[in-house]
């Protein structure tokens, strides 16, 4: 059997690869190992469970809370939540495990399973690995001691979830958002409802699309990785905005008032100027990955902000912010974790705080993510290649130099092997598009050369 987890949670086509027995062993190999890691000493233990509106979602949801109820945990169903809601609810409700039904952008057919620690912490790698491999013991054949009785764990509906994350929402924003106007992307998923009371509840004048989840929508031309609707709808009715999520609402888009997107990068800037003003932004510092733009780089040492980039995946910009207690950090996709108030990613939170900015300045989004230029990017995947050797080719590595000293200060060149294909990626930024283009082209003819 391959590796379950990735690097976020468990994921696969629902009821093929991610099937009920999967969702009950999983859940049940989670309780187990948490007990022999102490979590529950001394308590009966406590599970918080939501998810996203993926018909899938109702039979998962059903298997997860069945197999840690039989486990002996308690389990609190929230419903259908965003990502970081269920993250919140963890910690705030005392929960000793979180368990997150979603597959995020991906589309509807697919789901998966995201652990969360006490506190809402994402489970660290050495308990994920415990946890798949007591899967497999037991899947193969040895017995679980279960309990009976009493012990077994109790399920109940905590619908109060829905309100009390919301009022976390409008706690932490700095200002209201009164006078503005903007139009929400629900990405028909687990925000659909959430997103649009936490914008008006804040002041705002909400126009809402792909807000009407029927379980089989999420994710369809809409979103945060369709903004072409959102594009439409913020020029159509006039907003000063428009914010874009994904299914399970982790990551958040923006749109200014002419229909322009406003990426992870932009957005990055915008907050770190004005965390550093109201003195949020710890150690001067924001955390990004070798992926966001020069651009943003540029823009941030321009600034006199200081700048840490990671791995590519927003784990990596996590763990360096924990690590080092900076307050910021996200990525071009549009992660962005405000830490102070949220352990993962949340769109939500992510959109008020922009919208926020746009209030409390009296300056167009358009305006304020002018802070950064955004730098020519051109990505080409090169296929069928040995991605293993990138990094000992002494071909390419001349190669790489060379087209570095011709791009000069303003121009970066990225090569990365992907994770999960046989393939390098080229990424070339230039101050000019066909330069980006034709230094791309000659190193991704290289790759093919060196590594095929």
């Amino acid at each position: 059997m391959g590796r379950l987890f990735g690097t976020d949670g468990v994921r696969g086509v629902a009821n093929a690869d991610l099937t009920a027995e999967l969702a009950l062993g999983l859940s049940v190999a989670a309780a187990h190992v948490l007990v022999e890691a102490g979590t529950f000493e001394g308590h009966r233990p406590v599970a918080v469970v939501g998810r996203d509106p993926r018909a899938s979602g109702e039979f998962l949801e059903a298997a997860v809370v069945a197999g840690l109820a039989s486990a002996g945990v308690d389990v609190l169903r929230v419903g259908v939540l965003p990502t970081p809601a269920v993250a919140y609810l963890t910690g705030a409700l005392g929960g000793d495990l979180g368990v997150m039904l979603s597959a995020s952008h991906n589309a509807m057919p697919d789901n998966g399973i995201k652990f969360f620690a006490r506190g809402g912490h994402k489970l660290a790698d050495e308990l994920e690995n415990r946890i798949e491999a007591l899967y497999e013991q037991h899947r193969t054949g040895a017995p679980w001691q279960r309990p009976t009785g009493a012990d077994v764990g109790r399920v109940r509906a905590y619908d109060e979830g829905f309100d009390q994350y919301i009022a976390h929402l409008i706690g932490v924003l700095p200002n209201r958002l009164d006078g503005l106007k903007i139009v929400l992307d629900e990405a028909h998923g687990a925000a659909a409802r959430v997103s649009p009371e936490a914008f008006a509840r804040a002041g705002a004048e909400v126009i809402t699309i792909g807000a009407e989840p029927d379980g089989l929508n999420i994710n369809d031309g809409c979103g945060s990785t369709h903004l072409g609707l959102l594009k439409a709808a913020v020029v159509e009715h006039g907003a000063d905005l428009g914010i874009a999520h994904d299914g399970d609402a982790d990551r958040c888009l923006a749109v200014d008032h002419t229909g322009a997107e406003v990426d992870g990068d932009q957005i990055l800037a915008v907050l770190a100027l004005a965390m550093r003003e109201r003195g949020a932004l710890r150690e001067n510092m924001v955390v990004a990955t070798v992926m966001s733009n020069l651009g943003f780089k540029l823009a941030m040492e321009r600034e006199g902000v200081d700048l840490i980039q990671t791995a590519v995946g927003d784990r990596y910009v996590l763990e360096s912010m924990k690590e080092h207690g900076y307050a910021l950090g996200g990525e071009q996709s549009g992660h962005v974790i405000i830490l102070d108030h949220a352990t993962t990613g949340d769109g939500t939170l992510t959109g008020l705080m922009l919208a926020a900015r746009v209030a409390a300045t009296g300056r167009t989004l358009a305006d304020l993510a002018s802070v950064m230029e955004q730098l020519p990017q051109v990505l080409i995947n090169v296929p069928d290649v040995d991605k293993s050797r990138v990094s000992t080719s002494a071909e390419l590595a001349a190669a790489v130099t060379e087209a570095e000293r011709e791009l000069g200060a303003t121009g970066r060149v990225l090569l990365r092997p992907s994770g999960t294909e046989p393939l390098v990626r080229v990424m070339v930024e230039a101050a000019d598009i066909e330069q980006a283009r034709s230094v791309a082209g000659r190193l991704a003819d290289v790759v093919k050369s060196a590594l095929g």
